[in-house]
C-alpha cells in the first residue's frame, strides 16, 4: 500500500488484532489437541491398512472380523466386522461415518465348498437436519432422534439366498434401522450408553442388529513390524489400538439359520466391501476372514488381489501358507528354527478347519473364519483358547478376547506341532472391557475421554519431570483449558511481537 490514511490504519489494526485473536484461540485449540491427541500413530493391526489400495480408503477397509456362538444366548452365533481403523476419538467436526457407496457384506458358506450361500449385506445412507452449520450436534444429544443430532445415518440389511453361486432368493431383512453416532464428547452426549442402546435393533425372526462407533477391540503391540518388536524383544507390552475406535457392524442370528444342519454345524464367514465406481458398478475392494492372513502371511503382490478375490480362488494363495514368510524372519532375527515344510498344519488353521474340531467334510481349502457352532461357550474363556484346551475359541471362530496374536505367533512356530513356545507380545486383553451382551463390543472412547495417564504413556517416555510431574495428577479438563489457554497467549504474545515488528520497519522514517 503506497499511502496510508489514519482511519485505513486504525481498521487494518483492528483486523490484525482479530485475526491474531482468532489465530490464538486456534493455537490453543491445537495446543490442547496436540496434548489430548496423545495416541498411537497409524500402524499395521490385525488387517488394519494391510494392502496398498485399502490404506488409502478407511471406510472401505475391514479391520477385524468376529464369529462365536453367543455366550448369553447360546442358540444364537454372533458376527462382527469392523471398518474404518484408526479413528482419533476428537476427530471433528466431520466425524466417523459408514460409506454410502458401499456394499457392507457377510458372507456364509455352510457346508466347506468355498462358495457363498447366504450374504447379509449391509447399506448405509446419511441423513442432515441443518445444512447451515458445520456441527455434528447442536446442543446435548439425549436420544437417537433429538432435534439436536444434527448428522445421522440409517441402514437397510438384505439377505441373498445362493446356490452354486447363482442367487435363488432376496429379501429386506430391515430398513432404516438407526445408526449409533461417533461419541463427540460428555458434554454433547453425556449419556452414550443410552444412545448406544437405542441403536441395538430387534428384528423379526429373533435376529438383532447393530452398526455404530465402538473402541476397536483389536488388543496388540504392533511394533511387530520393527523388526519383530526392536530385534530384541525389547518392544512389547504396549497395546498400539489404545485409545483409537473403529465403526461396528454386528448382527446376532439364531444359529438354525446359518448352518446346513445340526449334523455339519460348521460354517465359514468372511466379511467384504464393494465400492460403487465411476459406471456404478460395484467392486470388491476389501476381504477379511481369518485375522493376520493379509497382513502378515500374504506379500505386497497378492494383498490387493486378494482383498479383490473370492475364497473359491485361494488356491492362488496357497504356497503362503505352506511356505511362509514370517517363521523365516523370526529365525533370522531371533534364531528360533523354523518348522519344516510345508506347512500342513498353517493350511488347517487357515484354510480347512482343524480336523475333529472345525473343519467340514468334504472341504476345500480356503481362506475363511471357520465356527463349529456345536461347541457351547464357556463361563471363563481362555486368552490363548484352543491353545489352552478352550476349543470355543480362535482358530474355532473368533471371540473378542481372544489373543490372535499371541496365539498366531505360537501356531507359526510350531504349537499344533508339539512345538511349544512362549512367543507374546506382552498384551494380553483390552484396554477396555467388553460387554456382557450384544453387541459385546466396548463402548467407543468418547471426543473428551482424555487423562494424564493417556498423556503419560502415550508420550515419548514413562518417566514424568518438570512439567510432566506437575500435570500428572490435572483433570483432563484443567489440563486441555490450561493448554488452552497456554497456547492462546504464547500465540497472541508472538503475534503481536510480529505485528508490532512489521509495523516499526514499515513506519516512515518521520514518525517518531
Amino acid at each position: 500500500m503506497t499511502a496510508i490514511t489514519r482511519s485505513g490504519r486504525t481498521w487494518r489494526g483492528r483486523r490484525s488484532v482479530a485475526l491474531l485473536a482468532c489465530g490464538a484461540l486456534a493455537a490453543g485449540g491445537v495446543t490442547a489437541t496436540g496434548v489430548a491427541a496423545l495416541v498411537p500413530q497409524a500402524a499395521h493391526a490385525s488387517s488394519h491398512r494391510e494392502a496398498p489400495l485399502i490404506s488409502g480408503q478407511p471406510q472401505f477397509d475391514n479391520t477385524d472380523l468376529y464369529a462365536f456362538v453367543s455366550p448369553d444366548h447360546p442358540d444364537t452365533t454372533t458376527i462382527i466386522t469392523n471398518v474404518l481403523p484408526f479413528q482419533e476419538p476428537a476427530g471433528g467436526p466431520n466425524f466417523y461415518t459408514f460409506a454410502t457407496d458401499a456394499r457392507y457384506e457377510i458372507h456364509i458358506d455352510n457346508n466347506g465348498d468355498a462358495q457363498d450361500d447366504l450374504i447379509y449385506r449391509f447399506t448405509f445412507k446419511d441423513h442432515r437436519k441443518n445444512e447451515h452449520t458445520f456441527l455434528y450436534n447442536t446442543g446435548v444429544v439425549k436420544s437417537l432422534d433429538a432435534p439436536e443430532l444434527n448428522f445421522t445415518q440409517t441402514y437397510d440389511i438384505e439377505l441373498i439366498r445362493l446356490e452354486h453361486k447363482k442367487e435363488v432368493s432376496r429379501h429386506k431383512v430391515a430398513e432404516g434401522l438407526p445408526v449409533a453416532p461417533s461419541n463427540v464428547g460428555k458434554a454433547s452426549m453425556p449419556d452414550y450408553k443410552k444412545l448406544r442402546d437405542q441403536a441395538i435393533a430387534k428384528v423379526p425372526g429373533g435376529i438383532k442388529a447393530f452398526a455404530g462407533q465402538a473402541d476397536d477391540p483389536f488388543f496388540a503391540d504392533l511394533r511387530v513390524f520393527d523388526l519383530l518388536y526392536g530385534g530384541d524383544l525389547s518392544e512389547v507390552g504396549n497395546d498400539t489400538l489404545r485409545g483409537y475406535n473403529v465403526n461396528s457392524i454386528a448382527l446376532q442370528v439364531p444359529t438354525s439359520y446359518l448352518r446346513e444342519s445340526k449334523e455339519q454345524p460348521v460354517i465359514g464367514v468372511y466379511a467384504t466391501t464393494e465400492r460403487k465406481n465411476a459406471r456404478g458398478e460395484f467392486t470388491r475392494v476389501s476381504r477379511l476372514g481369518m485375522p493376520l492372513v493379509n497382513e502378515v502371511v500374504n506379500p505386497v503382490k497378492d494383498k490387493d488381489k486378494f482383498n479383490a478375490s473370492s475364497p473359491e480362488n485361494d488356491a492362488d494363495f496357497l504356497k503362503n501358507v505352506t511356505e511362509p514368510e514370517l517363521p523365516k524372519l523370526i529365525e533370522a532375527i531371533f534364531g528360533i528354527k523354523a518348522p519344516k515344510e510345508p506347512r500342513n498344519d498353517l493350511a488347517e488353521v487357515f484354510l480347512t478347519g482343524v480336523k475333529d474340531l472345525n473343519q467340514p467334510p468334504k472341504v476345500t481349502p480356503s481362506e475363511m473364519l471357520r465356527l463349529n457352532t456345536s461347541i457351547k461357550p464357556v463361563d471363563k474363556p481362555k486368552r490363548l483358547a484352543v491353545l489352552e484346551g478352550d476349543t470355543a475359541g480362535f482358530p474355532n471362530g473368533r471371540r473378542l478376547s481372544d489373543d490372535v496374536l499371541d496365539i498366531s505367533l505360537q501356531v507359526v512356530e510350531g504349537a499344533l506341532l508339539g512345538e511349544k513356545n512362549d512367543l507374546s507380545d506382552k498384551v494380553d486383553a483390552n484396554d477396555k472391557e467388553f460387554e456382557k451382551n450384544f453387541p459385546y463390543v466396548a463402548l467407543p472412547k468418547a471426543g473428551s475421554d482424555v487423562d494424564a495417564t493417556d498423556v503419560a504413556t502415550k508420550g515419548a517416555g514413562s518417566g514424568l519431570t518438570g512439567m510432566g510431574a506437575l500435570t500428572a495428577n490435572w483433570s483432563s479438563t484443567t489440563l486441555m483449558l490450561v493448554s488452552a489457554g497456554a497456547g492462546a497467549v504464547v500465540a497472541l504474545i508472538v503475534g503481536l511481537g510480529a505485528t508490532w515488528f512489521r509495523a516499526r520497519r514499515s513506519r516512515p522514517s518521520w514518525v517518531g
